[in-house]
């Protein structure tokens, strides 16, 4: 059939992709207009098929169809209308028109919940039963004959975006897709909807969102899940709008251990506990809430209502007054320049030096033995008002250190047992995914799964960059003494060490990585990035800068380096740790907070390092790690409007994408290391043995999952037939097996996908007439093996001398003895520029070599020696910034210019 799309949303996408696949002709989508420069999915999605698109602002003026678009839409000659959703008035001379009239997705099952806000009114009503709705539009307001009906379960937890996302989703796009096969066939029913049962709600907006605490817990929790997340149950506490996400039914004794809240109009107090805040309805029932927002949009856990950095504060006990009014009496002994204390005063603003501070902590413990304060809690709370209260916490044992709750998977591996954390860390603390999501990461040794690991979901990445935010503005790391952040990430590299070898095991078996090389490079390299970055926090400086004076007055210029703020880092799969270590150590030596995604098949020693994190004293919100796809974590990254800055490593071709989403978003500093297709140059007076040596590490190294792995070596002809036999030796020689023996030279491939990349790329460098010299084949044995692999008669234009293999493959080519020139030129002739490498005795040739490589890196008689000191990036589609050295530490940081005139 000829149809017409006519709505938005990735729904909309997902329908109309359907529908081409059954073979119908899409003869337009009819979409909204771009929002802030961004096409509606559903528009990208027809455009990139070279389908018409439309994107009216509205169809009707005054009631009035716009004829100039009814035209338009009749030109395409519909012959049915598919409204899969639609956010528009679309006027009955386009909804008519079509030779089988038009049909509509609604989320309820009609005729109970018509109107456009159906999914919160089933939650809202506390509907067992959900479901869809295919009909047959009609003039009235979704009225018309019912075409199919799907149901579901209401579970008692569900929000608006579990069902969805459960159910009313995937299955409505199958139920829309086969509705439209019952109309091709022509066995589309038109069932007329009883008047029984039909109720129509309004559009559930702010205004009409608030709670009615005058019900039962189930009503209330029906209330906030069915307005969660839009547009958001509130009520009034403390005099301000707070909206609750995130509720669930408890029994009562969730309440028991707590603090409690007074709430206007509640039938008693709600009580803020460490699980977060109970509530009650008129029949003393509980309800539990995860999550707060203020009306300056900032959401905290509601565990965290009463404690530092939340917009609440504690009222004061007589006892505590009195305890007040004696340290009002102390700030005014100790600033007597100052009239009277007021809450707002400002211990350091109004003259107070390092030895008043070391006086005001004494003077705490004469008068509160039990209140033992660090010289570090004054610095951090400088206002009277702010010291009362961080005092009072204490006194009351609220500011004592949470203890780590961790779900450990245990297993005894490598002669030790490993407790491994699985779960998304998210301000300081192990928690699931958005609706319990899962999925299993697969040890590449055998194919078994290690265990289950959350599978983050966009709300877990909004819930982690607001953790972060506000550990960046209002928490303690913002206003750390940098000499203080360089102290806990020294104290976090130690943790690392002690823990190096439970952290290389786990990279083994969840990486494939030789032991002994993790050991050594993907952990032990970690923990020396960590110390090196550590030992920079309090060396980062601006400069002054001499400019023209304003005479008769005179200026001073200077520049300070300040932190970005929120860090997003997207990290490989071939050294996890390590590029964890390379990116996250200088983010926070700048003072930014991290939110991290792992690569969704390696999470395990991302989440042991936010462990260890932890329990360094890293403040919580600083460190955020979110294992989960690309696809949805990284992308909700890229767009998010509070993420200033994203660190990225992996494919030029994700790269890309990444820097559109960033620019499109809000301009995020971007920095991107990508692909390589790194040469590797080979001169006849070489140290031949070091040439072989090295040129077998920089191809087999790491299995050959090595972003600057040699991607092609070029030989120069009169030792060409010498090096071939030499290297082929070497590679018979080395040890396939299991990671964890020791004498293993060479672990599985990464993972399942991975594999079958290497032995389809093989097979097209046979096809295209290159010489398989050994290997090219997986390993016939349980795991991801494959065998080190040798090319010989590689030409320039073959796509295994373009392309790169990220795996265990040589690819060998001559080239004519004295023309050094043509080999440089055929190095060059790539768009990546990772790194590159030459081998000879002749100092003046290397140095010419090396000056004309067109890469990031250039090794000269060695390769893969890396260090923490030295810079490390790429030029042209290999990317650009640098991990590493001083220089990285400009990628996550921003310099100001002040002028002062005086």
């Amino acid at each position: 059939m000829k149809i017409a799309v006519i709505g938005q949303s990735l729904f909309g996408q997902e329908v109309y992709k359907e529908l081409r696949k059954d073979g119908h002709t899409i003869v337009g989508v009819f979409t909204i207009p771009d929002k802030d420069g961004k096409a509606d999915p559903l528009a990208t999605e027809a455009e990139k098929d070279g389908v018409p698109v439309f994107k009216f602002p509205r169809w009707r003026v005054k009631g009035q169809a716009i004829p100039e678009v009814v035209a338009q839409y009749k030109a395409t000659g519909a012959e049915l209308n598919v409204l899969p959703f639609c956010s528009q008035f679309i006027p009955m001379e386009v909804i008519d028109l079509p030779k089988h009239g038009s049909i509509i997705y609604h989320p309820s099952l009609l005729p109970r919940h018509r109107g456009a806000s159906a999914i919160n009114w089933t939650l809202i009503h506390g509907d067992k039963k959900g479901g869809f709705t295919v009909f047959w539009a009609d003039d009235g307001l979704d009225t018309g004959p019912i075409l199919l009906q799907r149901e579901c379960d209401v579970e008692p937890n569900d929000t608006v975006n579990t069902i969805y996302k459960r159910f009313l989703f995937p299955e409505g796009v199958k139920g829309t897709v086969e509705a439209v096969r019952l109309i091709a066939d022509g066995k589309a029913p038109r069932i007329t909807q009883p008047q029984e049962g039909a109720t129509y709600e309004c559009i559930q907006k702010k205004d009409n969102a608030k709670i009615d605490w005058n019900q039962s817990a189930e009503a209330i929790h029906n209330w906030i899940r069915g307005n969660d997340k839009v547009p958001g149950a509130w009520a009034e506490v403390d005099g301000q709008k707070v909206t609750f996400y995130g509720s669930s039914l408890v029994d009562n004794s969730t309440a028991a251990n707590g603090q409690p809240l007074e709430i206007p109009g509640a039938s008693r107090p709600g009580v803020v506990t460490k699980a977060g805040l109970v509530l009650f309805g008129n029949d003393s029932k509980a309800l539990l809430v995860k999550n707060l927002q203020f009306e300056d949009g900032k959401m905290i856990a509601a565990a965290q209502y009463f404690r530092s950095g939340s917009s609440a504060a504690v009222e004061l006990t007589e006892e505590e007054k009195a305890f007040a009014q004696q340290m009002r009496a102390v700030w005014q002994s100790i600033l007597t320049n100052v009239t009277q204390i007021e809450d707002s005063t400002d211990f350091f603003k109004s003259g107070a030096a390092s030895m008043d501070v070391v006086r005001l902590v004494e003077e705490v413990k004469l008068r509160a033995s039990n209140c033992q304060l660090q010289n570090e809690d004054v610095y951090m709370n400088t206002t009277f008002q702010d010291f009362i209260q961080m005092c009072v916490r204490k006194l009351r044992g609220e500011d004592d250190e949470e203890e780590l709750v961790v779900d450990y998977v245990e297993k005894n591996i490598n002669n030790m047992t490993i407790k491994i954390p699985h779960q998304l860390f998210i301000n300081g603390e192990f928690v699931d995914a958005e609706g319990g999501k899962t999925y299993k990461t697969i040890n590449p040794n055998d194919g078994t799964a290690i265990c289950d690991v959350s599978l983050a979901q966009i709300s877990d990445v909004d819930k982690a960059v607001a953790a972060a935010k506000e550990a960046f503005e209002e928490g303690e790391w913002g206003k750390m003494n940098p000499r203080d952040r360089g102290r806990l990430i020294y104290r976090l590299a130690d943790l690392m060490e002690e823990h190096q070898e439970e952290l290389a095991t786990i990279e083994a078996i969840d990486s494939g990585a030789v032991y002994t090389l993790a050991l050594k490079t993907h952990v032990g390299m970690s923990i020396q990035t960590f110390r090196y970055f550590a030992g920079w926090c309090d060396k980062i400086q601006g400069s002054t800068i001499p400019i023209n004076q304003a005479r008769p007055n005179r200026n001073l210029t200077f520049t300070k380096k300040e932190p970005i703020g929120v860090c997003a880092i997207v990290i490989p799969w071939n050294y996890p740790l390590m590029m964890l270590a390379w990116k996250t150590a200088a983010c926070l030596a700048a003072g930014n907070t991290v939110v991290l995604k792992p690569a969704q098949v390696t999470p395990l020693t991302a989440l042991k390092f936010a462990e260890l994190a932890a329990r360094a004293g890293l403040p919580k919100g600083v460190v955020n790690i979110l294992p989960g796809s690309g696809a949805l974590v990284g992308q909700r990254m890229s767009d998010h409007p509070d993420v200033r800055k994203l660190g990225f490593t992996g494919s030029t071709e994700i790269g890309k994408h990444i820097m559109k989403s960033c620019a499109v978003s809000n301009v995020k500093k971007v920095s991107l290391e990508l692909g390589g297709k790194s040469p590797l140059i080979i001169f006849a007076d070489c140290d031949m043995d070091k040439a072989v040596r090295m040129g077998m590490s920089s191809v087999f190294f790491n299995k050959g999952e090595n972003c600057i792995a040699a991607g092609r070596l070029f030989v120069e002809d009169t030792i060409h037939d010498q090096f071939v036999k030499k290297v082929v030796e070497e590679v018979k020689k080395m040890k396939i097996g299991d990671p964890l023996d020791r004498s293993t030279d060479h672990g599985p491939q990464n993972h399942k996908a991975h594999l079958d990349k290497l032995v389809e790329y093989c097979q097209t460098g046979i096809k295209e007439g290159a010489t398989l010299v050994c290997g090219g084949k997986q390993v016939q044995r349980p795991g991801f093996f494959f065998e080190p692999t040798i090319f010989t008669d590689v030409q320039d234009h073959m796509y295994i001398a373009i392309e790169e293999s990220f795996g265990p493959v040589m690819i060998i080519s001559k080239f004519k003895s004295g023309e050094v020139d043509d080999v440089l030129r055929r190095a060059n002739a790539t768009e990546y520029g990772l790194a590159s490498g030459v081998f000879t005795r002749d100092i003046s040739k290397a140095l010419y070599v090396s000056e004309r490589l067109n890469a990031g890196t250039v090794f000269v008689n060695t390769y893969n020696k890396t260090d923490v000191a030295s810079p490390f990036g790429g030029f042209k589609q290999s990317g650009f910034g640098k991990d590493l050295g001083q220089e990285a530490l400009n990628e996550y940081l921003k310099t100001k210019a002040v002028t002062i005139e005086y």
